[in-house]
């Protein structure tokens, strides 16, 4: 079923020149760069890249085969091998153009296995006797030698993204020594052994670079080894073996990766997954080593998801060959024309294309039913907000409803993670708050990746719909709610209001008073004005409502004007007026409001009461009883003569 694909090519691959049409093809792996070579009077080169920055062509004389080709970072210099001894360069610098040298390998009688930029003027030549760190000057013309180091060299490996080069040793070639670069300066790191499989005397076994791939997987660096045979006679599949390297530190075996079949494999690194590709069945699996199999000894992985092929491609026909209504043409999957590279690269030479490996995560969603396993997947993952999405709203409905249980575990995945972000956010603008410390290097600030799903996310994509559904029983629903409100506080998250509104509205359609009263009195349901204004707007359907939302607000304390105003809006007036003396506010309060709620009564002696009260404030403030005119109370001034007498009114007192 094409739906189970999960993984895919690149819909805008680079394309460059076949190899049927050019004498050789190269790729840079730290500029992610394709080099055809045409040969014949001058060379010719057509460089293509990631973008149209990093796509160049040009000429240059024919001076024999080239033998490897790569441009530094930014194209500002170019290197070319042509014989074992030496390699050329070429400025592409616009203040130094098409300035050349040429640099022989210090070593004598060594020969040039190959060469990689570490930076843009910086360069490593790796011999059969070892390696030679170099800094190009291109405005003198000439190479500086940095550092250099005697080892007998079988072949060598190189990862663009942490500047490390692990070279092979020994007659086996099994004893890898990794070397570091980084602004100038060359670091030794510890080597280890790659453990080969047993081999019956007096045969050997030599490691090839063909079973050998280095590439950062969760931030950490690699090597994975691909393991033919395996020791024990009854357990002969393929493995992959993952070494661990620290620069500083011994390398370690952390991973193996089951196959579980044999045959012909190749390595890439997608979305830190472990993708292994199986030319014979055609198909790929993928590994998580972050997700550990829980009758498996430790570290010890199987595929996350059944082996699947790469979703079908189709090559468009271009040039004058071509007709606008032909289809485009199938591509050879798995093709023994295919070369791989780290971390995420395919090319065909042959057809003149580079993909990128891409992962699917729709399809996984169907292939793993362990909801808890899926989660975990997931949440790893660079794009999975809205499919994490999906995967909670399905499994909230329809066939595929998910136990409480189920649920439960789901939101607490996505709420842990949700809480470690909160932490670092907060961590920060402390941080940022309370300034720069002495000698503390700079924070940056942290990144919410997609694996956050917070409440607004939540009640937008699934709950608010799916309280709404007619078809589920309402209890379940209530449950649910409930469920996430619950995994929330438990990580002390503050719920937002709209979710305990979401529970309110269902208990109160279906006529749950007596949970409503429950949830509140335990405070289930947590304090907040929003809530309490919700609560009174129940008071017709539900009369106990109005005071449940009186006590919240008192004990929120933060909402005395808030009581006020519910208060007199019930005309409960002489209420209003208890509350706020009881809170030490009675001095600020507006005599207008109260006033004007007390006339709004037409209980004559209630506006009397209410009256009195503010002259004999106004005297205790001001020493006199009259209201001042900014309080704007003249018109209830006009009343009390009419309704009691001028003689009524409080007279000042004289000294």
């Amino acid at each position: 079923m094409s739906e189970e694909h999960y993984l895919e090519l690149c819909e805008n691959p680079v394309q460059f020149e076949n190899a049927s049409s050019v004498n050789n093809v190269f790729f840079d792996e730290a500029n992610k760069q394709v080099f055809a070579v045409r040969s014949g009077g001058a060379t010719g080169v057509v460089v293509k890249g990631p973008d149209d920055k990093s796509s160049v062509a040009f000429r240059m004389d024919d001076k024999g085969e080239v033998k490897c080709i790569k441009f530094s970072i930014g194209n500002k210099i170019l290197a070319v091998q042509r014989t074992p001894k030496s390699v050329d360069f070429i400025s592409f610098i616009p203040d130094y153009p098409h300035l050349e040298c040429s640099q022989e390998c210090k070593t004598r009688n060594a020969s040039i296995l190959g060469f990689c930029w570490t930076n843009w003027n910086e360069i490593v030549f790796i011999t059969d006797q070892g390696i030679e760190f170099y800094q190009v000057l291109p405005d003198k013309r000439s190479l500086k030698l940095l550092k250099s180091q005697s080892v007998n060299v079988n072949w060598y490996m190189y990862c663009p993204e942490t500047a490390v080069i692990l070279l092979s040793t020994t007659a086996q070639g099994n004893v890898l020594q990794p070397f570091a670069f980084k602004s100038g300066t060359m670091s030794k790191m510890p080597k280890f052994e790659i453990e080969l499989p047993v081999v019956p005397k007096p045969a050997k076994l030599n490691l090839s670079e063909r079973d050998i791939a280095v590439a950062t997987i969760y931030g950490q660096l690699y090597v994975m080894y691909l393991k033919h045979h395996s020791r024990t006679t009854d357990s002969p599949c393929a493995e992959v073996v993952l070494y661990q390297l620290h620069r500083e530190g011994s390398c370690k075996k952390t991973n193996v990766l089951k196959l579980n079949t044999t045959g012909k494999f190749a390595l890439n690194v997608v979305d830190n997954l472990v993708v292994v590709h199986h030319q014979s069945s055609q198909t790929s699996l993928i590994f998580d080593i972050k997700l550990r199999e829980p009758d498996c000894a430790l570290n010890v992985h199987q595929p996350v998801l059944p082996a699947r092929s790469i979703h079908p491609y189709r090559i468009p026909l271009t040039g004058p060959a071509a007709v606008p209504s032909q289809p485009p043409v199938p591509c050879e999957l798995y093709s023994s024309s295919w070369s791989v590279f780290q971390p995420d690269i395919i090319i065909s030479a042959s057809e003149g294309y580079l993909w990128y490996l891409q992962v699917k995560l729709p399809p996984t969603v169907n292939l793993l039913q362990d909801k808890g396993k899926l989660l975990d997947f997931l949440l790893r993952r660079r794009d999975c907000k809205m499919v994490i999405l999906s995967v909670c709203a399905q499994m909230l409905n329809g066939e595929d409803k998910g136990s409480l249980p189920v649920v439960a575990t789901v939101f607490d995945k996505l709420n842990q993670v949700y809480k470690e972000y909160l932490e670092v956010e907060q961590t920060y603008t402390v941080a940022m708050e309370s300034g720069p410390s002495r000698g503390s290097t700079a924070r940056e600030r942290p990144v919410r990746t997609q694996a956050v799903i917070d409440q607004s996310d939540m009640y937008t994509h699934v709950l608010s719909s799916f309280s709404e559904k007619k078809d589920t029983s309402h209890k379940f629903i209530i449950a649910v709610l409930m469920e996430y409100i619950r995994s929330l506080n438990q990580v002390q998250i503050t719920v937002q209001h709209y979710l305990y509104e979401l529970v309110i509205k269902m208990l109160v359609q279906h006529n749950l008073f007596y949970m409503l009263h429950q949830f509140l009195q335990y405070h289930v349901l947590s304090d907040s004005k929003p809530l309490a204004c919700l609560l009174l707007s129940l008071e017709s359907t539900y009369p106990p409502a109005h005071q449940l939302s009186l006590d919240m607000l008192k004990r929120l304390s933060t909402a005395n004007d808030e009581i006020v105003e519910v208060l007199l809006s019930r005309q409960q007036v002489l209420g209003a007026l208890r509350f706020i003396r009881s809170v030490g506010g009675h001095d600020n309060i507006s005599a207008r409001k109260f006033l004007d709620a007390a006339r709004q009564t037409a209980d004559q002696m209630l506006f009397y009461t209410i009256f009195r009260f503010f002259e004999q404030r106004n005297l205790r403030l001001r020493g006199s009883p009259s209201f001042n005119p900014g309080e704007h109370c003249e018109e209830h001034v006009v009343y009390f003569k009419q309704v009691f007498g001028e003689q009524a009114l409080m007279k000042q007192v004289t000294v």
